[in-house]
This record gives C-alpha cells, structure tokens and sequence, in this order.
C-alpha cells in the first residue's frame, strides 16, 4: 500500500526526483574519490616528501569537496520541496474524500482517527519521502560505488567487506522485525489519546458538573500510559541499532587494520591504500546504516500508509449519481414514498413505511419520542444518510438522482445541533450564500430573533464567533443557524429541533415572523414541545420508526391515542380534551 501511495503522488514530482538522483549521484561520486585522493597523498607526497604533489592534490580535494557540499545541498532543498508537496497533496486528498464522506463513513472511522490520519500518518509519510530523497538514494550508490573502489585499491581484504555487511544487515534486520508491530499499535494509541483529548474538551462542562475530573484524568492517564508503554518498547528496540552499528565498526576498523599491517608488512599493500580501504569500508557500513535507519521508518510509514488508503479507498455510500437529473421545477415538493432505513448492523430498522408528502406554501411538523427516527427522517431529504427502502423525492426526482450541489441548493437545513464556524457572525450567515449583503443579513437576524443580541456585540456583524460557537449561547447559536438558513432562501426549509433552545414567547415570535417569509416554500419542522407545532398544516406522529398519525392537531386529538399521550404530558389533561 505503500509503494501504490507513494507511486500516485510522486508521478507528478518526477522531473525534481532525476534532478534530486542526478545530484546525489554526482555528491556520492565526489565522496568516493576523496579517500583515492588521499591515499596518493600519502604513497606519492607524504612518503617522498614531494611538497608540489601534496599542494596540487589537495587543491583538487578542495575542490572535489565544494562540488559535493553544492550537489548535496542542492539534493536536500529539492528533495524537501517534494517531500512538501507529497504531504500536501495527501492532505489534500484525503480532506476531499472526508468532505464527501455521509454520517455513516465518518461514524465508522471517528473523528479522532480521521483528524490522526489527515496530520501525524501524513507527517509519518512526508518524513519517510524526505529521508528517501536524501539518504536511500545515496545509500545504494555509496555501498556499490563503495565496493568498487574498495577491491580497487586491495583485493586481498575484500573478504572482511564480505562479512561485515552482511553481519550487519543481519542484526539490524532482526531489530527491525520486531519493531513493526509496536508502530502499528502506536497509531492506535494516539487515536485513542486524540479521541479521549476530544471528549473531554468537547464536553468539559459536563465533566465539572458532574464532578468527574479524576475519573476522566485517570482514563486519559491510562490512554496515555499505553502509548508511551508503546513508544517506549519501540524506542528501547531502535536505540539498539547505533550500538549494533558501532560495534560493527569498530570491530571492522581493528580487522582491517590487523590484517592491512601484515599486508603492509609483507609487501602486499601501501598506508595509502590502507587508509583508503578503511575509509572506503567505513561508508560502506555507513550506506547500510542509513539504509537500515530508512528501514525502521518504512514499517511506521507503512503502516500510516495503510491507513490513509484506508480513507481514499472508502467510497460514501451517498455516492453522485451518473446521470444527474435536474428537475424543470423549483417548487420544493417533498415526497416520502415507504421509506426505511437500517443502520449497519442494527437489529431493527429506525424507519418502516413511512409516507408523507409536504407541499410549498404549507408547514409540516415531526413529533414523536426520543429514538422514533424524527432525526434520522429528516436526515434522509439533504442525503446525509440514503434510504435503504422506499424513496425520497423533491420536485418530483428521486434524491439519488439529483446532482449533489443541485440537491443542496434547494434545502436550507438547520440542524438539531447547531454548529457555527470560527470566523465571524457575518461569514456564518454567509455560509449559504456568500454574496449576501449586509442588509440581508439584518434581514434574517431580525426574524431570526437574534438582531438584538447581534446589535449589542461590539463589532456587530463582524463580531467574532469562535470554532463551534462556543462564544455565544446555546439559543443565540440556535438564532444564527436559523438565520443561515433563511439567508440561503431555499425552497425547503428543515428546521431539525430547532425551537428547542429558545424561551417560549422567544419560540412564539421566531415562529411568527417566519410565516410570511416561508409562505411559499415547503416547511418542515422536527419538534419536542407540543406549543411548537400546533399550528403547522399537518403533523406526522412518529412511533418506533413508523408513522402512527397524520393530521392537524385537533384531528390527531380526537384519533390518535400517541399524540394525546404527549400532548397531556406537556400540556396537561385538560389541553388534550
């Protein structure tokens, strides 16, 4: 998964990658022929005291090195801009593919692994390309170009090459296999550490009321002493591998100059050609050091690799049809035709049979108890979840037909749990149409019920909102998502429990003001409290998934023994009778 990933977005870096490969080539070559350079020194100047020869010969190294210190700076910029580029574009992508992702496929994942994989898996990835650029491409030029020269200048110690690499692929070889496991169990445990780290700021004051701070600082202390268990246990095997190199070394330097003395002393080899062997067998076991650093961070990339794939390999189940149908109409005709829904894995379907249709100009209300699938209903008209049986249709097309931006267009929703983005009050109400003015703005404020409390912030429409809306309060934030969605327009309004938030007389204007302005399009209307909806054209009674009475609400008082049973629990006996 990791060469396919790496293969796809490097396709588009080719030309920097010859460029990076052509400059460590000529770096790595440079390196090479310093230790001959030296080694002439040494036979042809040093020994026969020639001053000219050492002077001319080091003016040459001199030299040899500035081409290499460019070509390797050179190789380390082009190989970190492509390295950048790697990372950004697989932030990218898989932003996009999370951006068009239903509630099903972000449910399935979780938003802390989502946000692990778009950051630290990504980073993992992006530090393994870097580190390639720089060192795996030297590293088999070295070893090779290494080797060459070596039996160049002494054939005779050309078996200590033979061992020594090997021994040393060998033992850090087997540190690496086992380090493989514990890095795919670290990516687990800081989605774990993210997802706690989320609960626990997201839902602080609940945390504080209920007095569960040492409860929650134990549970985090456990997810994080687990990852650090596992950083640890990994970070115990890789600190293994610089000893394991040493060792080699330096019992491979003693072996050489062992065996190169009684060369040197028999006739067989020069001190140059000694030094050379050395210096020559020390980048070697340097190669295959670099080359096995770079292994120890394949298993973790790997891993991240399979992790993001996992992402861009998800398809949404609320999939762009092939032949987007655009509907002649906008009339905003809401038609549920036995619809159900399942949710993978449940024992029982949340929605059975259910039909209704709402009509522009006219208002209709859900109500039922907590888990009969008000939510879930409303949720099947923008798509967020697809019907597993029966169909929803507006203005007369199948949803699942219509083009996405097309389906949008038509729907302004606002949900059960109101959301606001960090920016300002004006970019939140602009959010479903961004050439909105100012005055239009004040427009939806003022029936939104928010206008006052809008006009008493310092900056007005310029005030800052911060991430969640967390600045303002929860029937303020309620009044600035009703108020983005009346900007937008539309010709179907889906308020999701949206009234809930607000004080009666509050809910009572809200919903007076909206008349005249949704009185030609199709209202509908999620509702806990009974006051909300007596009013609307038609409501749907929910229970258990299944519609169990539709009418107006003296109707469903005189047939429907579920809404009577409601309506006495929030109104009283007498309201019901």
């Amino acid at each position: 998964m990791l060469l396919r990933l790496l293969r796809t977005h490097l396709r588009r870096y080719r030309g920097p990658l010859w460029v990076v490969v052509a400059l460590q080539l000529v770096a790595t070559m440079a390196m090479l022929y310093l230790p001959g350079l030296n080694a002439d020194i040494i036979d042809q100047g040093i020994a026969r005291g020639d001053t000219d020869y050492i002077m001319s010969t080091g003016g040459w190294m001199l030299l040899v090195t500035l081409v290499q210190i460019a070509c390797s700076i050179g190789a380390v910029y082009h190989g970190s801009r492509i390295a950048m580029g790697v990372g950004r574009d697989l932030r990218a992508a898989v932003f996009h593919r999370v951006s068009g992702f239903s509630a099903r496929e972000v449910n399935r994942f979780g938003a802390p692994s989502l946000i692990t994989r778009t950051t630290n898996d990504v980073q993992q990835v992006q530090m393994l390309v870097v580190m390639g650029a720089t060192m795996m491409v030297t590293a088999p030029i070295m070893c090779v170009g290494g080797v060459v020269m070596a039996l160049n200048e002494d054939v005779g110690l050309s078996w200590l090459v033979a061992v020594c690499v090997p021994v040393l692929l060998v033992s850090i070889g087997l540190v690496v296999i086992r380090m493989v496991p514990r890095f795919r169990e670290m990516q687990d445990r800081i989605d774990a550490v993210n997802r706690i780290l989320r609960e626990q700021i997201t839902g602080v004051r609940v945390v504080r009321a209920f007095v569960r701070e040492p409860v929650e600082v134990r549970r985090f202390d456990r997810a994080n002493r687990e990852l650090t268990d596992v950083a640890t246990a990994a970070g115990r095997l890789f600190a293994l591998i610089f000893p394991i190199v040493m060792l080699v070394l330096n019992v491979s330097t003693v072996a050489v100059l062992w065996f190169g003395a009684q060369r040197i002393d028999a006739g067989l080899m020069q001190i140059g050609a000694l030094t050379a062997f050395l210096t020559y067998l020390v980048q070697i076991l340097m190669a295959v050091m670099m080359a096995t650093l770079m292994s120890t961070m394949i298993p973790r990339a790997a891993v991240c690799a399979d992790r993001i794939a996992e992402v861009l390999d998800t398809e949404s189940s609320v999939a762009e049809p092939r032949a987007p149908v655009v509907p002649a109409d906008r009339t905003g005709v809401l038609v549920f035709d036995r619809v159900g829904f399942h949710y993978p894995g449940a024992d029982a379907p949340v929605l059975r049979e259910v039909s209704l249709t709402a009509g522009p100009g006219t208002t209709t209300a859900v109500i039922g108890s907590t888990g009969a699938g008000k939510t879930t209903l409303l949720s099947m008209v923008p798509r967020l979840f697809d019907v597993t049986e029966g169909s929803v249709a507006v203005d007369g097309t199948d949803v699942r037909e219509l083009d996405l931006e097309e389906l949008w267009s038509r729907i302004g929703l606002v949900p059960q749990r109101p959301f606001l983005f960090s920016g300002t009050v004006a970019s939140n109400l602009r959010q479903g149409r961004p050439e909105a003015t100012d005055a239009e703005l004040w427009e939806a404020l003022e029936i939104a019920q928010g206008a006052d409390f809008v006009r008493a912030m310092a900056e007005g429409l310029d005030s800052p909102i911060s991430q969640g809306g967390t600045n303002v309060s929860g029937g303020q934030r309620q009044r600035l998502a009703i108020a983005r969605a009346l900007v937008k327009r539309p010709e179907i309004y889906l308020f999701d429990d949206s009234f809930s938030a607000l004080d009666l007389a509050t809910d009572a204007r809200l919903r007076a003001a909206l008349r005249p302005v949704t009185a030609g399009a199709t209202v509908v209307i999620v509702a806990q409290r009974v006051s909300t909806i007596v009013d609307a054209d038609q409501i749907v009674v929910l229970e258990d998934g299944a519609v169990v009475g539709v009418g107006t609400h003296e109707q469903l008082l005189r047939d429907c023994p579920t809404y009577i049973e409601i309506v006495e629990s929030q109104l009283g006996v007498e309201a019901a009778a």
